[in-house]
């Protein structure tokens, strides 16, 4: 835990540098592979020192999450065999147990698989490297991430450019119930509106 905290430490401090953005793009983008601490730290952070520039940060976050995610897709195709032994020891949430249910998410729900992992606190890394493990169709996996994944920066940075450091305050406390909560109510629609059509 302290080495998880030092790391969450490290990755706010960015936010009080002029490398603030370029931070941002490069912790999206090496999350969605390898690094423990998501990007909506610094993206919280960002958004509150410079609320009017918090689209641009959330940009910012979409854009180095996708590019991260089809680099962990590429990682997960070409070197799994090489790599699996190093993920399973060092990057939390893999393991041989978890890839099989990732495989059995795939085979069943495809670019729910993805798109709930995008948005939530599902380990994004994992279905990142598992979508190229499996060589899911790679058109469908850059669209529901591109989609899960901006969906959940712009709206972490629309509440916040909107209720400022209340809403940071709210976020931090219970983001990971808030992305679960609304993931229910987007499928929940789209079973109702199944159902009438």
């Amino acid at each position: 835990m302290k080495i998880l905290r030092r790391a969450y430490d490290w990755v706010l401090h960015w936010a009080e540098t002029p490398y603030g953005m370029p931070a941002l793009f490069l912790l999206a983008f090496i999350e969605s592979s390898l690094f423990p601490i998501p990007p909506d730290v610094l993206l919280i952070a960002l958004c509150i020192a410079a609320p009017s520039r918090a689209f641009r940060f959330a940009l910012v976050a979409s854009l180095g999450s996708v590019l991260g995610g089809i680099f962990g897709y590429g990682l997960g195709m070409a070197f799994w065999g090489l790599l699996n032994p190093f993920f399973y020891q060092y990057i939390p949430g893999f393991s041989p147990e978890s890839f099989a249910r990732v495989q059995q998410l795939f085979l069943t729900y495809d670019f729910w698989a993805v798109f709930t992992a995008g948005f939530t606190p599902i380990p994004y890394k994992l279905i990142t490297i598992g979508a190229g493990v499996f060589q899911i169709q790679f058109g469908m996996f850059v669209f529901a991430s591109l989609v899960s994944r901006s969906l959940r920066f712009f709206l972490v940075a629309w509440m916040l450019k909107r209720y400022g450091t209340t809403m940071r305050i709210l976020i931090e406390k219970y983001f990971n119930l808030l992305s679960i909560i609304f993931v229910l109510l987007l499928l929940g629609g789209f079973l109702i509106l199944k159902k009438v059509i």
